[in-house]
């Protein structure tokens, strides 16, 4: 049990929907962290791991939405990205309960965006459906810093800081756009509990997200806060480790929008979501391999998409 849950230490996911807080959603994808295989190792490794995230979701028709310098009515979002995480533990003597590890993450992202929004050169301000659709590379991910101190055998605790860059292509006026075009840092804390006797796990992780303007739109997201839990239990099952449980998150964004570009003023988001978790553990030809999946459903959502989300995550130590 416990080396299982030592095992499944990759960093993050893969986070890929609309364009940044001003389009309804940021580089932080809610409920890409919540459970034992979300930790930082405790002992030196290397690990890859294969993300695969599918969202579809929609505004409300009402609600106009601020999406690469346009204003947009009645969005539907579909959204399939794949990314693959490597984390390398080395070996650094930080003290007997102390490790450290650093990863980063690729996006390669298919997304369609579908959208009410004002016909060009009309003079009666007419909207027309629109639908735009991009498959490419998106923002990667950098986790430069990553710490865990081991309190216990049943109790992990972990920081790290995240970086968003710009490597995604960006087009102002788009509704579609595989990166946001703009920095954002996002530093992290955990706590995992999971004793090896009774299989009983219990993850959370709060983190905040700071962004920076996009140049194009001289608009600038606001910070985010987010919370996510797990409760599952683990169990044996031919030959290998499963589990069952619940996970689900908490998004809030606490200050405002700002910049020029932010005409619709500061367009505060939140949103909640729940839904089931599974996942297993065993060894294929020698290697410790571990995959989970879940499910979250949305609810009680402001000013972003409201939808279902589907997570696939497969760890291998190599």
């Amino acid at each position: 049990m416990r080396k299982a849950c030592l095992v499944a230490a990759a960093a993050v996911l893969v986070t890929a929907t609309v364009d940044a807080e001003e389009g309804g959603s940021g580089h932080y994808f809610p409920g890409s962290m919540a459970s034992f295989v979300d930790g930082v190792p405790a002992e030196p490794t290397f690990i890859a791991r294969l993300n695969v995230v599918n969202y579809s979701g929609s505004f409300d028709g009402d609600v106009a939405v601020p999406i690469a310098g346009q204003a947009a009515l009645g969005v539907d979002v579909d959204s399939t990205a794949v990314g693959l995480t490597l984390l390398w533990a080395p070996e650094l003597d930080l003290g007997e309960r102390w490790s450290f590890a650093t990863a980063a993450t690729v996006p390669f992202i298919d997304l369609e965006v579908s959208a009410d929004v004002a016909a060009p050169q009309d003079p009666m301000d007419r909207t027309v459906r629109r639908t735009d659709s991009v498959s490419g590379l998106g923002d990667i991910m950098i986790l430069p810093v990553m710490l865990n101190y081991n309190a216990s055998a049943e109790l992990n605790y972990n920081f790290r800081i995240g970086l968003y860059a710009p490597t995604g292509d960006y087009q102002q006026g788009a509704l579609a756009n595989e990166g946001k075009n703009f920095w954002s840092v996002e530093p992290t804390v955990a706590m995992m509990y999971l004793n090896p006797k009774t299989g009983r796990e219990f993850s959370a992780f709060l983190g905040s997200t700071f962004n920076e303007q996009n140049s194009a739109t001289e608009y600038k997201s606001g910070t985010q806060l987010h919370f996510e839990a797990t409760a599952a239990q683990h169990f044996p099952l031919a030959g290998g480790l499963a589990s069952a449980g619940l996970t689900g998150f908490w998004y809030h964004q606490v200050t405002g929008d700002s910049g020029d570009g932010a005409t619709f003023g500061d367009f505060k988001a939140r949103s909640t979501g729940i839904g089931p978790v599974l996942s297993y553990a065993s060894k294929v030809s020698g290697k410790d391999l571990i995959a989970e999946f879940k499910w979250l459903h949305e609810f009680d959502v402001e000013r972003r998409p409201e939808g279902d989300t589907l997570f696939l995550k497969v760890v291998l130590k190599i």
